[in-house]
């Protein structure tokens, strides 16, 4: 891939995506990474440079670049605070907005690439972030350290990217381990079920709905089998046990049908849940 784009193409879009320079968030002590000069990249760091080996970045840089990527190719200046107050009666003295650095990408080319990194998530590597009903985008790194000029053996840090929603994303998570003991030294392994958690948490602190229309995600042996439940309000007993089969049920109350059930008509949940019937006349 490198040697088809060339040096200069591929090293302009390093640049365009703010990889070598800083990035002017509101935080002291900010890096710029190590990026080859141009000058100085000849066919084996053109080749190490495409895979992402021999160069350095920094994680607000590489959060800056995702979220051009998938947010239609605008590149914004990152901040952490929103507003400065005045301490005695909170009124905001000054308010920072977002700052448009430059254009990358054209809309076409993230969505294009939006897809892709769903298809990391459902199909490839990034399975273990998959959550079922949510679309997810991921991808998964893995950096090997240098000490003293020198590659480290079995000595990495190991993280993974994400976006929610994938078609619409709100979010974008950077998770990262450094060394990662007594584990298969995989990013699929280690750090994309941790970011399936906290992506968890920000699905519902953002108040992220379910959506229709997600990659159908490849079915591991090891992958829980999920079931839509059915809506059996004002069914029988009898129709109750054959519609929610073969799912566990525990019935409350008294009566001959079912007047409130727990979860929901038409939630998608695990093979081994339980579904809680109310019984009423």
């Amino acid at each position: 891939m490198g040697q088809l784009l060339g040096k200069e193409t591929l090293f302009s879009y390093i640049d365009l995506f703010g990889f070598g320079s800083k990035t002017g968030i509101d935080l002291n002590g900010e890096g710029k990474g190590i990026i080859f000069p141009l000058d100085k990249v000849g066919e084996l760091e053109l080749a190490t440079t495409a895979f992402g080996q021999g160069v350095s970045v920094t994680p607000i840089q590489q959060v800056t670049a995702v979220s051009a990527v998938v947010n239609g190719g605008s590149l914004y200046e990152p901040y952490i605070v929103k507003n400065f107050l005045e301490p005695e009666t909170d009124t905001v003295i000054k308010k920072v907005s977002k700052k448009l650095v430059r254009n990358t990408i054209s809309k076409k080319t993230s969505d294009t690439m939006r897809y892709a990194l769903e298809s990391v998530v459902a199909r490839g590597g990034g399975k273990y972030a998959y959550i079922d009903g949510y679309r997810i985008g991921g991808k998964t790194g893995t950096a090997q350290k240098v000490e003293n000029g020198r590659y480290l053996v079995n000595n990495y840090i190991m993280s993974f990217m994400a976006v929610v929603p994938a078609n619409d994303p709100k979010a974008v998570l950077y998770v990262a381990i450094d060394n990662p003991k007594k584990t298969a030294l995989l990013s699929s392994y280690t750090t994309a079920p941790i970011a399936r958690r906290i992506l968890l948490d920000i699905i519902e602190a953002l108040d992220i709905p379910k959506q229709e229309g997600a990659i159908e995600k490849v079915k591991q042996w090891d992958d829980p089998i999920y079931y839509t439940v059915p809506n059996v309000i004002g069914m029988s007993v009898k129709e109750a046990t054959k519609a929610l089969y073969p799912l566990e049920i525990e019935y409350t109350g008294t009566g001959d049908k079912v007047i409130e059930q727990s979860p929901s008509a038409f939630e998608k949940v695990k093979s081994t849940s339980k579904v809680r019937l109310l019984l009423g006349s």
